[in-house]
């Protein structure tokens, strides 16, 4: 059964903080121009001890997530570079097998560092986790008793609202040259 919340958007987001103890999700709504959350949630891992077997549940929730909420992108967070390299490798595993749920479906994907992220939602690329949720309650009027003990729900959350404004800039049109540049913008260019 789909919420009416979800018939209702024009647009639906699925955000994804991967993670492999830990994975965050967040749905948002797009009404018009307006960004609203439809859900949020974790999805935990602790409990099951095999690597590999949390990865089939990885690919077995977000799978759950696409048909329910039917979203039209998926933004997920990057992994960022650390020291453990064991600690990447699982990260991204877990990143892959939630992009292969999205992917089996026809869902495009995006991106996201986590410091564009940051930006996008507070203005500071070295925002803290409690500083993005307090302004995810803020922007989309989030109930405070609605908020999750982790902060992935609304890291992920945060990808989505960072993947609504992304997508609502303009492309700029890549030039190789100034020359190049000139020829495909002449009402641009005065006195030459």
């Amino acid at each position: 059964m789909i919420d009416s919340n979800v018939k209702q958007a024009d647009r639906i987001i699925i955000g994804i903080d991967p993670g492999t103890n830990v994975m965050g999700y967040g749905i948002l709504g797009i009404y018009g121009k307006k960004p609203a959350m439809i859900a949020m949630g974790l999805i935990e891992l602790t409990k099951v001890g095999d690597h590999y077997l949390r990865l089939a549940r990885i690919y077995e929730r977000v799978s759950m997530l696409v048909e329910q909420y039917c979203p039209d992108e998926m933004a997920i967070e990057a992994p960022f570079f650390g020291k453990n390299v064991q600690s990447m490798l699982k990260l991204g595993r877990a990143q892959g097998v939630a992009m292969a749920a999205a992917l089996s479906r026809q869902v495009p994907i995006t991106e996201y560092e986590p410091r564009k992220i940051k930006q996008a939602i507070t203005g500071n690329g070295a925002a803290s986790k409690e500083q993005v949720c307090e302004m995810l309650v803020r922007i989309l009027g989030i109930s405070r008793d609605s908020l999750l003990p982790k902060l992935d729900a609304t890291d992920a959350l945060g990808a989505a609202l960072c993947h609504f404004y992304e997508s609502g800039k303009p492309a700029i049109a890549k030039s190789s040259s100034w020359k190049d540049f000139i020829a495909r913008n002449p009402d641009k260019v005065r006195g030459l």
